[in-house]
């Protein structure tokens, strides 16, 4: 496990603290998109096809950190676009650890090596690194060459300078397991905390839509990658609990729990989590979990959600799960995801089956719909 003690020590009494006093919903990680631009136009990405009057948005620092506070979370994710475009962005890294709130600041990295000097290394501050595979799947995923090296000598760059370092690892179609298990060695080898991976969300305005697993795949292809580690010993540190990576081989028949990880962007609370567009958009964090038809989303609910198996919605129930049953926790990290035998059911589809459901149009602050335009990047 990739998780540090001291945050597994506070993020454990918070969540012990919320269960005794008997709520029911609660966040557990504050996602935060201050902005939509990026650098880069990847495969997968749902994100990159608003006009440019919303790219050109920013969230102020107030906004971002009065974000912090109306939530409460214990860990900020500051996803994007690409974070390090936000001018502001040492500022409102500054004022969420000066909250004492464990933050992850996802990029990229093509911009981390100008920008690292406006960062101190701190217990509570974590570069979490984009990397979709070794090098010719990362650029393949990123449509740009020459990425992946650029990435890992800023990586190498960020540890030398004391800095926590993480990686976040997306898997598509076409993985092969011995080219993960590869992946995960070599960053091993850099010395990062540890990997976040999961299966790609199925964004409907994708680029690529073709690219994304669907769950019995994504299931086997852990399954496989977990068992090729044990056959060549290796203990990856891997930056989820031990019951979520148990899920992603097919061994728990969990729900999402989409409120775990609520989102904020430039457009206001996101309903229901990050990765569903047209949703809409809640007042306040107190509305987004109060008004939100949480019943209506999950695996067999709502077929936008149909082959979902992201950690922002599940980690959240695996987490849960380990505080009301420790021990099968405990069991589960000693002895590792099983990787041969039965899969846990999957829920059962509560909505007609057929084609599948038109994307509906994103509103922007004026109402304005989306529209695709292509490629984008910033110097």
């Amino acid at each position: 496990m990739g998780v540090p003690l001291r945050q597994q020590f506070k993020v454990g009494l918070y969540v012990l603290g919320k269960r005794l006093r008997g709520e029911r919903r609660y966040p557990l990680v504050l996602m935060l998109e201050p902005l939509f631009k990026c650098n880069l136009a990847c495969a997968g990405c749902g994100k990159i096809d608003y006009p440019d009057h919303v790219l050109d948005r920013r969230m102020s620092v107030e906004e971002a950190l009065g974000a912090v506070d109306e939530c409460g979370a214990p860990v900020v994710s500051i996803a994007g676009g690409e974070p390090l475009i936000h001018k502001e962005m040492p500022s409102i890294v500054e004022g969420m650890i000066a909250r004492g709130k464990f933050v992850y600041l996802c990029t990229n990295a093509l911009l981390l090596g100008k920008r690292m000097k406006d960062y101190r290394p701190s217990p509570y501050l974590t570069f979490s690194v984009h990397l979709d595979g070794n090098r010719d799947r990362h650029d393949a995923s990123v449509c740009q060459g020459g990425v992946f090296d650029r990435v890992v000598e800023v990586i190498r760059q960020a540890r030398e300078r004391g800095f926590r370092v993480t990686v976040n690892c997306t898997l598509f179609q076409g993985e092969a397991p011995e080219e993960v298990a590869d992946f995960l060695d070599h960053m091993m080898s850099l010395g990062v905390e540890g990997v976040t991976i999961a299966p790609g969300f199925s964004y409907e305005r994708a680029p690529q839509r073709e690219v994304f697993l669907q769950r019995r795949g994504s299931k086997q292809l852990f399954r496989e990658v977990f068992a090729i580690g044990r056959a060549r010993r290796r203990r990856w540190r891997l930056n989820h609990s031990s019951l979520y990576l148990d899920f992603l081989a097919g061994n728990q028949a969990y729900q999402c729990t989409a409120w775990g990880n609520p989102t904020r962007n430039v457009f206001g609370w996101q309903k229901p989590c990050y990765l569903l567009v047209g949703e809409g958009y809640a007042p306040s964090f107190r509305a987004l979990m109060d008004d939100t038809e949480w019943s209506a989303y999950g695996v067999g609910r709502n077929p936008k959600c149909a082959d979902c198996m992201v950690h922002c919605g599940f980690e959240p129930t695996a987490v849960n799960d380990a505080v009301t049953n420790p021990l099968k926790a405990l069991w589960v990290r000693l002895r590792g995801p099983r990787t041969s035998g039965p899969m846990a059911p999957e829920p059962e589809v509560l909505y007609p089956t057929g084609p599948t459901l038109a994307a509906t149009a994103e509103p922007g602050a004026d109402g304005a719909e989306k529209a695709r335009a292509g490629s984008r990047r910033v110097a």
